[in-house]
């Protein structure tokens, strides 16, 4: 199972059981432990992932680190935990400062389970910063948080190429905080400096200042939707193939009148598309994974073959996704959805589809 992979397990486990969760061990057992070992570290080996690690620093005797990570017997990334949910506050990781100043570790992090703030030394050599330079969610994770955390995996981990970015990063995680603020709540000198050149030479008075900051606020929120909207498009397209039916010689097709394709993939469709490739991804290449859009379901298909169906989309009816699942005998099974993230539930017998074809030779025609 791919990284990313094991992160969308882990996420799903940890919302379906957050609420029951209400000590820190028990957070420790269910979210943090987990999310070591999905970064390749072995938790039950204490030469590798030592719980509790002791250490005197200063006058105070016994300071313990909730875990710590080895290589080579030296710790190399501390981790100082609170219980689901709990305030991250940095006030709150004193234990995670100290036990940082006293140990080779340049790595510290403070998490709930939830979210892992990760800290270095940027500013001062040796002494953990105020500031994370990166910070993960497990509920709410983009593409490029994955790649950063795979940093920090026992198989990449180098602290040269993560103290490389890490700079970039704080300041990159600092000006998106600025930006969303600005978003939210546009200041006096932005909505000046934005309307200069609209306005001319007319005077900047309290109306205009008005007027313009609620104009800003809508044109920025509108002008991020639509740079999302087009990336979404962009990333969720499929590798060249055709994902719209061509009509049959049966129907009749009025070109002239026609805007609009015979068949329209929605989104969900791609996104349950681009799921589908992950999950089977493993065991065969995601080229080979092929969707073929119709009016009534979106079929998921081994090698563009309608002799090989994966499963079948049917979303037309956003409000009742369904995920049409093929047993032995290739008949149908409609599995009602809450969401499209839902299809990861039913991975094994998808994977089940398709390594029957993979273990039946190809009939030709």
């Amino acid at each position: 199972m791919d990284f990313v992979d094991q992160l969308r397990v882990l996420a799903n486990r940890i919302a379906n059981a957050k609420t029951l969760i209400q000590t820190e061990e028990a957070t420790k057992n269910a979210m943090i432990m987990p999310f070591i070992q999905a970064l390749g570290y072995n938790v039950f080996d204490p030469l590798e992932v030592t719980p509790e690690l002791v250490s005197d620093v200063g006058t105070k005797k016994g300071e313990k680190v909730d875990y710590a990570i080895l290589r080579d017997g030296k710790p190399i990334m501390l981790f100082e935990c609170k219980k689901c949910g709990g305030d991250l506050n940095i006030n709150h990781a004193g234990q995670l400062f100290r036990y940082f100043h006293v140990t080779e570790a340049r790595f510290g992090v403070l998490t709930n389970g939830l979210v892992y703030r990760f800290f270095t030394d940027l500013e001062q050599p040796n002494k953990m910063d105020e500031k994370p330079f990166f910070e993960f969610n497990i509920l709410d994770f983009k593409e490029r948080d994955v790649e950063e955390l795979k940093k920090f995996a026992k198989t990449a981990f180098d602290i040269e190429t993560i103290l490389t970015t890490a700079n970039d990063l704080k300041y990159t995680r600092a000006i998106q905080a600025k930006l969303a603020e600005l978003v939210a709540d546009p200041s006096e000198d932005f909505v000046r400096l934005l309307s200069a050149d609209i306005l001319g030479s007319k005077r900047f008075t309290p109306v205009i200042r008005d007027q313009f900051t609620t104009i800003t606020k809508r044109a920025f929120e509108q002008f991020i939707g639509e740079r999302i909207n087009e990336r979404l498009k962009g990333a969720m397209s499929p590798e060249p193939t055709s994902i719209v039916d061509k009509p049959s010689a049966t129907q009749s097709v009025d070109v002239a009148s026609t805007t609009e394709p015979v068949v329209v993939t929605s989104n969900e469709e791609l996104e349950g598309f681009h799921t589908v490739r992950a999950i089977v991804r493993s065991v065969i290449a995601t080229k080979r994974v092929v969707m073929r859009d119709a009016q009534s379901y979106c079929a998921i298909l081994l090698d563009d073959n309608n002799r090989k169906p994966i499963c079948r989309l049917r979303f037309n009816n956003t409000q009742k996704l369904k995920l049409g699942i093929f047993n032995a005998q290739r008949e149908e099974e409609q599995i009602a959805l809450e969401s499209v993230d839902e299809i990861y539930t039913h991975a094994d017998k998808i994977l089940a589809t398709v390594n029957a074809y993979l273990e039946t030779p190809s009939n030709s025609g």
